[in-house]
């Protein structure tokens, strides 16, 4: 098996960044889910409420991170670790994060429509809140975990199944995996690439922005992947109700991982009950 992609995603809920190499920390790769856009109240806004963020297009320049949208366009410099802090909600977490500053404020909110504020993590604390992971595991602005791993020959089974092919970016995953048998990771407990070792506590549920057009920003009405995957990929255990594509991951160690590096499954579980409705 090899890494076939690696995609960050600087601001969450934001586009893409395909990268062909990318350090990997603790709390997942380097600049990935470092920013967040909240709202007036600073609760956390994502592409459920707001599919146009899609089209939000992102890039790390240095130390400053560039925005584009509409035609309007934007750079806006790391805040400093004296910059002023505020709490923000992401889920039922409250934590701290810098906030941009004005200007980035007053390009966010154009670009969406409502008062909104961007804010960053830096190297302000945040854990995993998921009981399947130590309490102390670092994470980004994700939703939890620092890490989604995809398989490329499970999205190509699913498009078989599905009245149009979609890309894997529906999936927003960070490393694209390929060179196994469909449906093979869910029975990866840990692997390795370049000797980095990462975890796979959990399958990930997906949500309505798998029907979110990540290039136009537009939810499509036919709700798909979502419909097909509930027709074979269906979990229901306690508190895990859910279509499943897709590793929830975190890294037990740091380094440097590449297109096209080796991945070894260094560690089996048994695949979750999965069932389907017609």
């Amino acid at each position: 098996m090899k890494v076939e992609s690696l995609h960050i995603y600087p601001v969450k809920g934001c586009r893409a960044v395909d990268v062909t190499e990318a350090a990997l920390e603790r709390r997942g790769l380097a600049h990935d889910r470092r920013w967040m856009i909240v709202d007036e109240n600073y609760k956390f806004v994502t592409q459920r409420e707001v599919p146009a963020m899609a089209a939000i297009e992102t890039a790390i320049a240095g130390d400053m991170l560039a925005l584009g949208y509409n035609g309007s366009a934007v750079g806006i410099d790391f805040p400093s670790p004296h910059a002023p802090k505020h709490i923000v909600t992401i889920w039922k977490q409250q934590v701290e994060a810098y906030t941009a500053g004005a200007s980035a404020d007053k390009w966010i909110t154009a670009a969406l429509g409502f008062r909104a504020h961007l804010v960053w993590q830096g190297g302000l604390p945040r854990n995993i809140a998921s009981t399947q992971a130590e309490p102390d595991t670092p994470t980004s602005f994700a939703d939890d975990f620092p890490l989604l791993v995809t398989l490329a020959e499970s999205l190509a089974d699913l498009n078989k199944r599905m009245p149009a092919p979609l890309p894997m970016n529906r999936f927003r995953p960070n490393i694209v995996v390929s060179g196994a048998p469909a449906w093979d990771e869910d029975t990866w407990r840990k692997i390795s690439i370049r000797g980095v070792v990462i975890a796979l506590p959990k399958p990930c549920l997906r949500c309505v922005v798998t029907a979110t057009d990540q290039q136009a920003g537009a939810r499509g009405t036919d709700n798909e992947p979502l419909k097909t995957l509930k027709t074979f990929r269906l979990m229901r255990e306690p508190g895990m109700t859910g279509t499943v594509f897709g590793q929830n991951g975190i890294p037990e160690s740091t380094g440097v991982v590449h297109v096209g590096d080796t991945v070894r499954i260094t560690q089996t579980q048994s695949p979750p009950a999965l069932s389907g409705i017609g």
